[in-house]
């Protein structure tokens, strides 16, 4: 399955992010809470039934996180989780990516870097954060657009196919 850059409204990203770092804090603290008072209503008092009753409450807010996040309304907020989750991917490989796509001008690399920045860039907006204070990344993503205008490549990609990484890496 492809991975394809999407607009989200920043502001309104944090204000969910806020919001449901917020309401998932509490369900955990009051489920936690609720499990571990009955437990230890029931069995008594003891280390043991307070830590199975805050396993519980986490397993719950686990299990309507897990149920929420297929909701359309999170939408944007799961776009920056598979957002996150595919940068993680291509980070771990980026010095291979790097010595090929800046040094060996591999067209497959400079795919990849120029994902890798646009994510970066992205998720930096969304956010709310400059990307202004890491002038090494900035240099290295004028470089890659350069590399890849030279090369007659477009300045940006729409997405990331994953598997375009597996066959770089299985190439490298």
């Amino acid at each position: 399955m492809s991975f394809r850059f999407e607009h989200h409204d920043p502001e309104q990203f944090r204000r969910k992010s806020r919001f449901m770092a917020i309401m998932v804090t509490a369900q955990f603290a009051v489920l936690g809470l609720v499990f571990s008072q009955l437990l230890t209503a029931r069995f008594g008092s003891s280390l043991a039934m307070n830590a199975v009753g805050v396993l519980l409450g986490l397993l719950a807010t686990s299990a309507m996180v897990a149920i929420l996040r297929q909701k359309p309304w999170l939408q944007d907020q799961r776009y920056a989780w598979e957002l996150k989750h595919h940068l993680a991917r291509v980070s771990a490989h980026l010095s291979t990516l790097r010595t090929a796509g800046l040094e060996g001008h591999d067209p497959r690399a400079l795919d990849l870097l120029a994902f890798y920045h646009q994510g970066m860039q992205q998720l930096s907006e969304l956010n709310g954060r400059t990307t202004d204070d890491d002038s090494e990344r900035l240099a290295e993503r004028l470089r890659v657009r350069k590399i890849r205008e030279s090369l007659n490549m477009p300045a940006e990609v729409a997405g990331l196919d994953p598997q375009a990484l597996k066959r770089f890496r299985d190439a490298h």
